[in-house]
């Protein structure tokens, strides 16, 4: 009997090894799959960047150009001003990263850290406003800002970033309600103040998800299309997004010099998620309600 029990024990075990290994294959499978998926459009947005036009529509498809036509990228930074759109976009990218890592931690901090009645009563008021869809807002904010004499300026579009965004108020509350308040009483004790202690412990203390709210925060400037279209009307100002549709229009049968263009919008995005990922996936991984 007790040979039979074991036997079967071992067959049990030995089953649910493999429904493991292949559980395990199948999921590697399926990521390299949806990896391949996803990268595809990538690769054929590079692939046509760098082929002559008449191999862009050829039957078969060319997957990999040949010759490589270098030239494209050349001729693409010689019809468009790409030096004024990229210090535009970066204008309109880099100081909402700013304003956002000033604000928005600041808010969670009195949320989370400083003892007041308030803060549960105002934490749920600030999630509501994500209900109202941007949509909604964009006329009475257009309004505004014409009214205040800041169209076709900057402002409209870095600006709101020095007052806080919800979305990243609630990930810097998520994350510092994990963070030791020992640390913060002791240093209230030493006669710290709480900009002194929000500055010098706790955003020490919350490098990963800085940096994945930095990241998000520039990846959005730099893709933000919208904003721009609606407060920009100097060429002068128009940032990456905007140059880029209107080289569409003035070239749309030149499929090679647009995908030209498109790898070098798309490129520093890429480099930036590249070396930044590991912050950048701890920062969400580590934040709590998000794993």
């Amino acid at each position: 009997m007790k040979s039979a029990k074991n036997s079967k024990w071992k067959e049990l075990m030995i089953y649910k090894g493999v429904r493991g290994k292949v559980t395990h294959v199948i999921g590697i499978i399926a990521l390299v799959f949806l990896c391949l998926v996803f990268a595809l459009p990538l690769y054929w947005m590079v692939c046509t960047a760098l082929k002559y036009e008449v191999y862009c529509f050829t039957t078969p498809p060319q997957w990999f150009p040949n010759p490589i036509k270098w030239d494209n990228f050349l001729e693409i930074f010689q019809r468009m001003d790409l030096a004024k759109y990229i210090r535009n976009t970066l204008v309109t990218s880099l100081v909402p990263v700013v304003g956002t890592l000033l604000s928005c931690p600041m808010v969670a901090y009195s949320l989370t850290k400083i003892p007041w009645k308030g803060g549960k009563y105002l934490f749920p008021i600030i999630l509501m406003t994500m209900m109202i869809p941007a949509q909604v807002t964009q006329i009475p904010m257009y309004a505004t800002w014409s009214k205040l004499n800041m169209l076709n300026t900057f402002v409209p579009l870095v600006l709101p970033s020095f007052f806080g965004s919800t979305y990243y108020i609630y990930l810097f509350r998520q994350f510092m309600k994990s963070l030791p308040t020992s640390v913060m009483e002791a240093a209230r004790i030493d006669g710290a103040g709480d900009f002194r202690i929000l500055y010098n412990i706790v955003y020490p203390m919350c490098s990963s998800i800085l940096t994945t709210v930095a990241v998000m925060v520039f990846i959005g400037g730099w893709n933000d299309y919208v904003g721009p279209l609606m407060y920009l009307q100097d060429s002068e100002r128009y940032t990456l997004g905007i140059g880029l549709q209107m080289f569409k229009t003035a070239a749309q049968p030149e499929w090679t010099l647009l995908m030209a263009a498109s790898t070098i919008f798309t490129l520093p995005l890429i480099v930036i998620f590249f070396f930044c990922q590991n912050a950048f996936l701890n920062g969400i991984q580590t934040t709590s309600g998000i794993k």
